[in-house]
């Protein structure tokens, strides 16, 4: 079964979910049903147990894999803070590192990426990190114990696709991790591209949330993914049988 493991956790689905800028908080649950997606991420502020209406874990279905982010962390230290409080507060294993200081772009701190990286994984947590391309970085963030890499795809929110191709597929080629297309996605035939690259998954937030039909954009994303994937294993199947028909060794095994 071709599935994502992340953490030693399967799932069905390679479409990860964001929670933010929805118009009613009342779509994420009949996205989440019409995309099929498993993992859906929030920031921790969005938790508000004292608030039924405001609490965004009320509209996250029960059998949904939470992605809390550490989103307003400047530095590694501020991250693994908000990294303890999410556990603490029933959100599971799973965090997805956030560290950005620079206010104009959003571009994420590798450095202190990796510093948190390392503390949580080192915790027991199943640590995904958001970060710039960088393939040294990328291999300093397993090395952390990462269980996935999340390279953005262009800036956060931006709907720009994959400005970062050629980083990503250096990182996906040299990096044995699963490696999640994060920011910038804004539309399925990018999700589709990023999954053809040999992409692990994609998380697509801004795209959907601000569709004026968030449950049919899921969808469309759901298959985009699907669609991607198929291709990209199709291809690397065929690549595969055509390496092996024209390989001198194998015409040398193959006749003695």
């Amino acid at each position: 079964m071709d599935k994502l493991i992340l953490g030693g956790v399967e799932f069905e689905s390679r479409l990860l979910t964001g929670t933010g800028k929805f118009s009613s908080k009342d779509e994420i649950p009949k996205m989440l049903k019409a995309s099929g997606s498993e993992i859906i991420t929030m920031a921790l502020r969005r938790v508000n147990f004292n608030n039924k209406d405001e609490n965004i874990l009320n509209y996250i279905p029960k059998n949904i894999t939470l992605l809390p982010n550490t989103s307003g962390a400047r530095n590694a230290e501020e991250a693994v803070k908000i990294a303890r409080i999410a556990r603490a507060a029933g959100c599971g294993n799973f965090i997805k590192i956030e560290v950005i200081n620079d206010m104009k772009y959003l571009m994420p701190d590798n450095a202190e990426t990796i510093k948190a990286t390392k503390v949580l994984a080192d915790e027991g947590f199943i640590v995904l990190p958001y970060m710039t391309p960088d393939l040294i970085a990328g291999q300093r963030l397993k090395e952390a114990g990462a269980a996935a890499v999340m390279p953005l795809g262009s800036p956060i929110g931006s709907n720009r696709g994959i400005e970062t191709k050629a980083m990503i597929e250096i990182m996906i080629e040299n990096i044995d991790l699963p490696i999640i297309v994060d920011a910038g996605i804004g539309k399925p035939s990018q999700a589709a591209a990023a999954m053809e690259m040999g992409a692990a998954a994609v998380l697509v937030n801004t795209a959907i949330a601000c569709s004026p039909n968030p449950s049919d954009m899921g969808k469309a994303f759901a298959m985009a993914v699907k669609a991607g994937r198929m291709a990209y294993k199709a291809k690397m199947a065929e690549e595969s049988r055509y390496a092996n028909a024209s390989s001198p060794l194998t015409g040398f095994l193959h006749n003695n």
